[in-house]
């Protein structure tokens, strides 16, 4: 764990080159941790950087003055200064402090995963609502952490330094200019979502379903297959971030589908007060579709983080439908004959999963798709059909008509 893992994979000259950063906590498994910084590393590739190397670091924990241990934060400034790399993401949100102590230890620029997902969500933001929430969500993450970024201007100008400064009169300028341009922003919002739910209350008596899951598990692409829409997909985090509604017609009964913006480990708190509306389509769902990556080697984990955030967003108590997509990409390693170590997960066919996720998922019903190659998508409509019945008729008794 003492040497840099350097990434293979070319890179365009045009491209900003980062080293990705994490320390390995007590009690958490390497691999765990090498998982997490490929997510890091696909979050860097959707934000429009490329990786040169990742380093880690096994402590109890992070060191609160510069997150990392002076050794392991020496071994990263001789790389980026050898290979002339301009930032250092690491994995975790960091104190203001950490951030400043970093830059003056390193001397490149430093981002934390926040402020790596708030900036995917500002290049991914299209509407003029979604603009407004990850501007909130932006400066909520900025005001605390503008005293370093002023410093760091005093140095670059040869300013004063001294106590009452230009720089401190700019901070507290600053300070007021962000704390006002907030009141403002949450004011529009809060009048943006009275209007929302102006229009969710008047979409009348039909059911309301909503697509919800780990970020890149394909909800789009489900969303434009169930619906015969063209919502925009794409394979990086956060396609979608705002919420898309079609109404959806099975057989003869109408009702509503939402797809919604991607859940992730470390969702900053800023995002999930920001995107709170849009969130609304979730906890007033009449049924959740869980969709759910399975060629992932690690998507338990994220199952567990979605199931976390919907509990946090108050939809924990939702009636879940788990839709495992992708199986076209599900891949096992075969045991050898000789093997003596015991079986694990990644041994089992995708007919063993499926055999597990439906005897151990009591009272939560599952289905095994792909959505991309249209397999087993006729019994996904019929399932979901039952389901959507079964609610519509539990609320209209007396209005069966339509079967």
């Amino acid at each position: 764990m003492g040497k840099e893992k350097s990434m293979e994979k070319p890179v365009d000259d045009r491209t900003e080159r980062v080293v990705l950063a994490t320390v390995v906590r007590d009690r958490q498994e390497v691999r765990e941790a090498e998982e997490y910084l490929d997510e890091l590393r696909f979050l860097a590739e959707t934000a429009g950087f490329a990786t040169a190397a990742t380093f880690m670091q096994k402590l109890a924990a992070p060191d609160k003055r510069t997150f990392m241990g002076s050794g392991k934060l020496s071994e990263i400034k001789a790389y980026v200064e050898e290979q002339e790399i301009g930032t250092v993401i690491f994995d975790d949100e960091l104190s203001p402090s950490q951030t400043r102590n970093l830059e003056r230890e390193l001397g490149v620029r430093i981002l934390d995963r926040t402020r790596l997902i708030l900036d995917i969500f500002a290049q991914r933001a299209t509407t003029a609502y979604a603009k407004t929430q990850v501007e909130l969500a932006q400066l909520q993450y900025l005001l605390p952490r503008l005293s370093g970024m002023w410093t760091h201007l005093e140095r670059q100008r040869g300013g004063t330094g001294t106590r009452g400064g230009a720089g401190e009169r700019e901070i507290e300028t600053d300070r007021r200019i962000i704390r006002d341009r907030i009141a403002r922003l949450k004011e529009q919002l809060v009048k943006v979502d009275r209007q929302m739910a102006t229009q969710r209350s008047g979409r009348g008596s039909l059911v309301r379903v909503a697509l919800v899951g780990y970020t890149n598990v394909g909800k789009s692409t489900l969303m434009n297959l169930l619906s015969k829409s063209d919502v925009f997909a794409e394979n990086k985090l956060f396609a979608t971030l705002d919420t898309t509604v079609r109404k959806v017609v099975l057989e003869n009964l109408p009702f509503l589908l939402s797809d919604t913006v991607g859940f992730i480990r470390k969702l900053p708190t800023q995002l999930v007060e920001s995107f709170k509306s849009t969130l609304d389509e979730v906890r007033e769902a009449d049924l959740l579709l869980h969709v759910v990556d399975i060629s992932h080697p690690n998507f338990e984990d994220q199952i567990a983080v979605v199931n976390r955030t919907l509990r946090e967003i108050g939809a924990g108590d939702k009636p879940v439908f788990l839709i495992f997509n992708k199986i076209d990409a599900y891949t096992y390693v075969e045991k050898e004959a000789d093997d003596l170590l015991p079986e694990t997960r990644e041994n089992w066919t995708l007919e063993q999963l499926q055999r597990s996720w439906m005897a151990r998922n009591e009272g939560v019903p599952c289905i095994f798709i792909s959505a991309a190659e249209r397999i087993n998508i006729d019994r996904l409509r019929k399932d979901l059909y039952g389901m959507v019945r079964e609610i519509h008729e539990g609320r209209y008794p007396f209005n069966n008509y339509l079967y």
